[in-house]
């Protein structure tokens, strides 16, 4: 029981808690952003009412969303104060420099410009307004490199020296941390995972309002929910492709550097050559071996070096090789996580890309199809899987409820990602630099961590209601009616109203 609830352990939950929480609001802001302002862009290029609809209703959703990850993310810093003062004390000075960049660089970018959108509706050209939406995008992309630079160091540190006087690591040379592959890697890879959550957003969204055709008062959504489903549907397969390109690309730099995790990842206890990719398997900790193992063989060899019959070492042959490096210990992650954590996040992402694809096929361009299945941009597209069949309304309904729920496939895989990516380096907190027990705060008592972690994560339980009951709130409601207003925007700053500019704060107006 005391192990069980040591301050490292109740730390480490903690900060697991937040983390995962925070991260569900990251990747949708990202993506919508971009969607956002593409969907604006569109209405500025062609002046369709349904691209402003749209561009309403999907910047309503990425407001919430937004405001509840700017919430939830001050709540990670704080935590480095409260449980990680040696981690802060040891690595701040390398640590802090990419983060003081994503706040005084991105986190202005996206906090200024985000202000200029919202605000400014009626009070700016329409050019002007939509580069603010694009300048925001910029913001959450910057704002992400620059934490995955941070992140990546912990995973492979480099650009640093240790100075034994002062008992801390001191950057050396920031463009290694912020330009080194695994940053570079981790940041392509998270951005399309990012677009996958965004595209499977808008597709199961557009998909609750399709089904819900033929009812008094939402046949007028029509038009904008085709679009913004067609929309989602290619960000998410094309995301889909790139994510899984980037995965592999980052699961080849993992294997260089860190192989016990790529070893955990499969469950692979002793080197083989060629390595099988193990698809189901259960086995004995202790005793470190599998009792079942269901692969397929030479594809982790593959994965690792492009060559279907190279060695691949195993979690035994690692933790000998750490032992002799670093010392006695055991340098073994949770490995039923790091397996389980690695086919959740593959298995979520490849369901999510399968039923895009599906989606792109069954709702397929008009010149695909023969003429008596084609519909009107005011109808709800046929759902064609053979050229000459349409789907009965009962296989119909069905898929729009799968894309309904596909929405959350890419969160579930995002999330997983990176409690495998997390928890993989363990025991390490800086990756063969700093142990995970030598970086928690000496003063904090058990009591005081688990305190505040039930006080989080009951304060994050409310936050989740709130938020789900705002999204439902305005997704049933569906994209806005537009005014003449909406529909004239300003050629000049300042609005319609020419006295505007005379009055203090115009643009709060």
């Amino acid at each position: 029981m005391d192990i069980a609830l040591a301050p490292e352990t109740l730390a480490r939950w903690q900060f697991g808690i937040t983390t995962v929480y925070h991260f569900l609001f990251v990747p949708l802001t990202i993506s919508l952003a971009a969607l956002t302002a593409g969907l604006e862009t569109a209405w500025v290029r062609t002046s369709n009412p349904k691209y402003l609809r749209a561009t309403k209703f999907w910047g309503k959703l990425f407001l919430i969303n937004i405001a509840m990850g700017v919430v939830t993310g001050i709540v990670q810093e704080f935590q480095f104060g409260m449980n990680w003062s040696d981690y802060s004390r040891f690595v701040g000075d390398v640590f802090g420099a990419p983060l003081a960049f994503e706040a005084l660089i991105a986190f202005f970018f996206e906090s200024t410009f985000i202000g200029l959108w919202i605000f400014g509706w009626d009070k700016l050209p329409k050019k002007i307004h939509l580069a603010c939406m694009w300048m925001v995008s910029i913001g959450t992309i910057l704002s992400a490199y620059f934490i995955l630079a941070a992140n990546s160091w912990m995973q492979h540190p480099v650009g640093y020296r240790i100075n034994e006087e002062r008992g801390r690591a001191e950057l050396t040379d920031f463009w290694a941390v912020l330009s080194q592959n695994t940053a570079l890697a981790q940041f392509f890879h998270t951005m399309t995972a990012a677009f996958m959550v965004g595209g499977a957003f808008m597709v199961g969204i557009s998909a609750f309002h399709l089904a819900r055709r033929g009812r008094k008062g939402h046949r007028e959504n029509i038009p904008v929910m085709r679009t913004s489903l067609r929309l989602g549907l290619v960000t998410l397969v094309t995301a889909g492709l790139l994510t899984a390109v980037s995965g592999d690309t980052l699961g080849k730099i993992m294997y260089e550097q860190q192989p016990m995790k790529m070893a955990a990842a499969e469950a692979l206890w002793d080197g083989e050559a060629p390595a099988p990719f193990s698809l189901f398997a259960y086995g004995d900790v202790e005793e470190g071996h599998n009792k079942v193992a269901l692969e397929i063989p030479g594809l982790l060899s593959f994965l690792a070096h492009s060559d279907f019959e190279s060695f691949v070492p195993g979690i035994n042959d690692v933790q000998k090789a750490e032992q002799e490096k670093y010392g006695p210990g055991d340098y073994r992650p949770n490995i039923p996580v790091a397996y389980w954590g690695f086919r959740w996040m593959i298995g979520f992402g490849m369901a999510s890309l399968g039923i895009g694809l599906l989606g792109l096929w069954l709702t397929r361009r008009k010149f695909l199809l023969p003429k008596a299945l084609r519909t009107g941009e005011d109808e709800v597209p046929n759902l064609v899987l053979f050229r000459n069949k349409a789907l009965s309304a009962r296989f119909a309904h069905m898929y729009w409820l799968v894309a309904l729920w596909t929405m959350l496939f890419p969160l579930i895989a995002n999330s997983w990602g990176w409690i495998f990516t997390e928890t993989g380096r363990q025991p390490w907190v800086v990756y063969g630099v700093l142990r995970t027990a030598d970086a928690v705060s000496p003063g904090t008592s058990q009591g005081e961590v688990l305190t505040s972690m039930i006080i989080f994560t009951l304060l994050y339980a409310v936050l989740a209601v709130i938020e789900v009951k705002l999204l439902v709130k305005y997704v049933k409601a569906g994209p806005p009616e537009l005014t003449d207003d909406d529909l004239n925007p300003p050629t000049k700053i300042g609005g319609h109203d020419t006295e505007d500019a005379d009055r203090p704060m115009a643009f709060s107006y």
